[in-house]
C-alpha cells in the first residue's frame, strides 16, 4: 500500500506544473510598480511624477518594476531573457518607436536590469552598463534599494531617455496641445457653451435628441418626479424619470447622486506596445 501511495504521489507531481504562479508581474501603472515594497511612499511619488513628465515631454515609456525574486514568476529563464520577455508581455513603449525602457530590480535575486526597446543600438547599451554600474549597484550593495533605484532611474531619463528623444524628427515627438492650432480650443470652448445654453433652453424636450440605452431609437422623455418620504429625505426633492416612448424603458435617477464617467486606465493610461530586441544592461550585488 506505502509503495502504491508513493507511485501515485509521483504521477500527481508533474500535474502540480499548470498551478505555478503567472510568468509575469501585472503592472500597476505604467510607471512604478514596487511589488517588493522597496520604495517608500514619497520617493516612489516623485519618481512616478519624474516619468509622467518624461514620457508626456519625449514620449519615451519608462516604467520601474521592484520585484522580490523571478522564482515568484519564471524562475527558469535569465534575468535577461525574463526582462525581455516582460518587456515585451507589458508592451513597453510606442509601437511605432519602440522606444520604451524598463528598469527591473529583483531585490532577493541580487540582480538587475535596464532593458531597452529595440530602437536602441549598441551606444546605448553601454551607457546603460555604465549607469548600472556606477549608480543603481554601490546603493545596492550598501542595501539602500530606493536610493539606487531613483538616482539610477533618473540617470537612464538623464542619458537615455532624453537624448535619444532629442534626437528623433519634430514629428515623432508630442506636442503641446496635440498640434492642434491654438483658435481650436477656443472655438471648440464656444461651441461647447452655446450647446449647452441650447440644451437648458430646450429643457426636457432634448431628451428626443438622445438614443434608448435599450432599443437603440431615438425619443426619450424625462419628467421630475416628487420622492415619497423615504427616510433622511425632505418633501420638495424629486427625481427625474426617463422613459423610452416606444420599448417602455424607464430609469430613475436621484438628482443627489452625481454619475460616475469612465475611469481612465492607470494614471495616464496602459502601455504603447512596444518591443525589445534583448538590448540592455545587467548588473548583480
Amino acid at each position: 500500500m506505502r509503495q502504491l501511495f508513493i507511485c501515485f504521489a509521483l504521477w500527481l507531481a508533474p500535474l502540480g506544473g499548470p498551478l505555478r504562479a503567472e510568468p509575469w508581474p501585472a503592472p500597476a501603472d505604467p510607471f512604478v510598480t514596487d511589488l517588493a515594497e522597496v520604495l517608500p511612499a514619497p520617493e516612489e511619488e516623485a519618481l512616478r511624477s519624474e516619468l509622467q513628465a518624461l514620457r508626456a515631454e519625449t514620449g519615451v515609456e519608462l516604467t520601474v518594476l521592484p520585484i522580490a525574486a523571478r522564482g515568484d514568476y519564471d524562475p527558469s529563464a535569465s534575468i535577461e531573457t525574463f526582462a525581455a520577455g516582460l518587456f515585451n508581455a507589458w508592451g513597453i513603449g510606442d509601437a511605432g518607436r519602440n522606444d520604451g525602457i524598463l528598469v527591473l530590480v529583483a531585490s532577493q535575486d541580487h540582480e538587475m536590469r535596464v532593458q531597452l526597446g529595440s530602437a536602441y543600438d549598441q551606444g546605448y547599451d553601454v551607457l546603460a552598463q555604465d549607469i548600472v554600474s556606477r549608480f543603481f549597484l554601490p546603493d545596492l550593495r550598501d542595501d539602500d534599494p530606493a536610493r539606487g533605484i531613483v538616482g539610477g532611474s533618473r540617470e537612464v531619463m538623464a542619458r537615455i531617455a532624453r537624448p535619444h528623444a532629442a534626437a528623433l524628427p519634430a514629428e515623432a515627438l508630442p506636442s503641446e496641445g496635440g498640434g492642434l492650432p491654438g483658435w481650436l480650443p477656443v472655438a471648440l470652448f464656444a461651441a461647447g457653451a452655446g450647446l449647452l445654453v441650447f440644451r437648458r433652453r430646450l429643457g426636457d424636450r432634448a431628451q428626443v435628441l438622445r438614443r434608448c440605452p435599450s432599443c437603440g431609437r431615438f425619443g426619450l422623455r424625462r419628467t421630475r418626479e416628487g420622492l415619497n418620504g423615504a427616510a433622511g429625505e425632505t418633501e420638495g426633492q424629486a427625481t427625474t424619470r426617463i422613459a423610452c416612448r416606444r420599448c417602455g424603458f424607464h430609469e430613475n435617477r436621484d438628482p443627489r447622486i452625481p454619475r460616475q464617467g469612465k475611469r481612465d486606465e492607470a494614471d495616464g493610461g496602459g502601455f504603447g506596445g512596444g518591443r525589445s530586441s534583448g538590448g540592455g544592461a545587467t548588473g548583480r550585488w
